[in-house]
Formats: structure tokens, C-alpha cells, sequence
């Protein structure tokens, strides 16, 4: 692998979020003050959380509960799971620049471990892709709330997954913990839910795939979209999350907040569902 000594330029702030750097850290701020938490409601450290990924002004308010419950808790590595909406050949996909540039400063990506997590995914026959440039939304869009919920450095271990095979990312999920399972990290997993149904059988399926999330089962979400059951874009990265944090001793699962677009536009002809989520091993 090699990486080029620069920051990968963002080609969503202005327009997904603002690109104002003060008017962002504002409204990040009031999400997560307003994702109302309590401590007592989970027992244990967080080591994982699904968080939505469509512009801040639709699924900004669900994405606050996955950051709330992290917040003031920062760790080292974070590995931010999601999918790629672009074509591209391979199954792993993450960046060739050195950082990720948003209006709040550029966070850096952990080259050493992306080295040593290709190095392990190679011995099946499997390697990390590396893009320039790209122009994919839902990894990016998570780094302003991490950046706000710790506001302190951390390094950043991208993935985009492409696959829904059980097998792949089962075997992906293997090699990634054991790259990380030494070092204070935290799994994102981002995903949106159902798109662009009514808002009642919108909800329906959403609820389905919830259920599944919330029942720590990473085949069950792999099959809902192939028995058409429910869906959710990112179910690879949830999948993958949910079996690396397995891995790292999690047991329980908790769903966080649901909402859907109808909440912001008022249009329920035609909606997309959000959805958050946490994971947590033993105190």
C-alpha cells in the first residue's frame, strides 16, 4: 500500500453539512445535547455504534444519540465501517491520502494498521483498494461528530465495504480485530435504512432490520436484504461491526433512536429511515 502526502479533500461540506466551520460545531453541538442519554440506561463500554449517514439537516438529530453515547469517552482508533455507493472493483475499499479534511481540521488516517490489516486480509487472498479523491458521503459525513464529541486527536482506519458476502466479511472482521484488538479503538458502522417508500411500510421494514440489529445477529442483517425482509445500504459495515465487536467481547445491543425523513421535509409519500445504534462489552 502506499499513501500520498496529503488530505483527501471533501466534496460534501457545503453541501451535506454546512461548510462553515462555527455554524458546524454549533449544530453538531445541539444534536448532542439534545440526544437525551442515561448512563443507567446501559451497562458496560461502548465499543461499537451505528450511526446514519445522509446530510446533517435529515439524520443529523439520530446520528447525536450514537455520539452522545461516546462523548467525553475518546479513544485512539476509530474504524469507521461504511458502504461505497460508487463503482469501484473489490470488496475492501479505503483511501490513499494521509487525512480526512473537514471544516473542523483534517483527521488522521492510521496508515501502519491499514499496512498491517491488508497484510492479514492477504493471506486469504483478499487486500484493501485505495482510492483518491472519492466521492463517497458516508464515511465522511461521521468525522464532524467524532471531531466535536471528543475534540481532541484520534486516528482514523477507513473502510469501505462493497461485499454482503457472510463468508468475506466474516474472515474480514477475523483479520480486523486482531489488528486493532491491542489499541483503544471504537467501531462506526454507517448505514441508512429503508429508502424512498411510503412512510408506513418504510417503517415496517425499518423496525424488521432494527429487530436484527438489536438481536446482535450480523448474518440475519446480511439476509434481510437478500430475502427482502428489510434494508439498509451499509448492512456489509453493520455486519462487519457487529462480528469485529463480537470479537472484542460484546454482548448487547441497544437501539438508540429512529426517524425518518418525514421528520424534516413533512413528505411521507417517499422516505428514508435512520437509524443508531450502540454496542457494548461487559463492565
Amino acid at each position: 500500500m502506499e499513501f500520498r502526502n496529503d488530505a483527501r479533500p471533501s466534496p460534501i461540506a457545503g453541501t451535506w453539512y454546512t461548510g462553515d466551520p462555527k455554524t458546524l460545531a454549533a449544530q453538531i453541538d445541539g444534536y448532542l445535547e439534545a440526544a437525551k442519554i442515561s448512563d443507567d440506561e446501559f451497562s458496560g463500554r461502548a465499543v461499537g455504534l451505528v450511526s446514519p449517514h445522509a446530510g446533517h439537516r435529515y439524520s443529523g438529530r439520530t446520528a447525536g444519540y450514537a455520539y452522545r453515547v461516546v462523548k467525553d469517552a475518546p479513544r485512539e482508533l476509530v474504524v469507521i465501517l461504511s458502504p461505497f455507493h460508487h463503482h469501484v472493483s473489490g470488496d475492501f475499499i479505503t483511501t490513499s491520502h494521509a487525512s480526512y479534511q473537514t471544516p473542523l481540521g483534517k483527521v488522521k488516517v492510521a496508515e501502519d494498521t491499514l499496512i498491517e490489516l491488508d497484510k492479514k486480509l492477504g493471506e486469504q487472498g483478499h487486500s484493501l483498494i485505495q482510492v483518491t479523491k472519492d466521492e463517497e458521503h458516508s464515511l465522511e459525513i461521521q468525522l464532524p461528530f467524532l471531531q466535536r464529541a471528543w475534540n481532541t486527536e484520534f486516528a482514523l482506519l477507513p473502510v469501505m465495504v462493497r461485499t454482503h458476502d457472510p463468508g468475506k466479511i466474516q474472515f474480514f472482521s477475523q483479520a480486523l480485530y486482531e489488528v486493532i484488538k491491542g489499541k483503544d479503538f471504537l467501531l462506526v458502522a454507517s448505514t441508512d435504512l429503508s429508502h424512498f417508500y411510503p412512510l408506513d411500510y418504510a417503517e415496517a421494514l425499518d423496525a424488521e432490520m432494527l429487530k436484527r440489529i438489536k438481536a446482535f445477529d450480523p448474518e440475519a442483517v446480511l439476509k434481510a436484504e437478500t430475502e427482502g425482509s428489510a434494508s439498509a445500504c451499509g448492512a456489509g459495515a453493520v455486519a462487519a461491526m457487529l462480528w469485529t465487536a463480537r470479537h472484542a467481547g460484546a454482548e448487547h445491543a441497544y437501539i438508540l433512536n429512529y426517524s425518518t425523513s418525514a421528520d424534516s421535509t413533512g413528505d411521507v409519500s417517499s422516505v428514508v429511515g435512520y437509524g443508531s445504534a450502540a454496542v457494548f462489552t461487559p463492565a
